[in-house]
């Protein structure tokens, strides 16, 4: 990753971010969402064993992890949270707030 600041990163890594949750078959995981700076904004990916999720472009971080969300809800996915853990190389240390979505009705 490069030494860059972020403000001036144009495109790549910025942010990793923890999602928690229970998966189809009903059993517990924990994954890391990978956020990019895309040439219009964020994107968020999640790998989930055979599964890959990847989202659109969109203004904020926070919109492009909860696109991602509700897209895994889609395959089934259930009681998930997300929190930050690292912004670029900076280890955020689990001190981040989780962000709980609402499985859909």
């Amino acid at each position: 990753m490069s030494s860059l600041p972020l403000l001036f990163k144009k495109e790549g890594l910025v942010e990793k971010h923890q999602v928690e949750g229970v998966d189809p078959s009903d059993r517990y995981f924990n994954r890391t969402v990978l956020v990019n700076r895309t040439p219009s904004g964020y994107a968020a990916k999640v790998m989930y064993e055979a599964l890959t999720v990847e989202g659109r472009s969109h203004p904020t971080i926070a919109a492009a992890v909860q696109e991602l969300i509700e897209a895994m809800q889609g395959f089934g996915f259930s009681r998930m949270r997300t929190r930050a853990n690292f912004k670029g190389t900076k280890y955020l240390a689990e001190k981040e707030t989780w962000v709980d979505y609402q499985d859909p009705a």
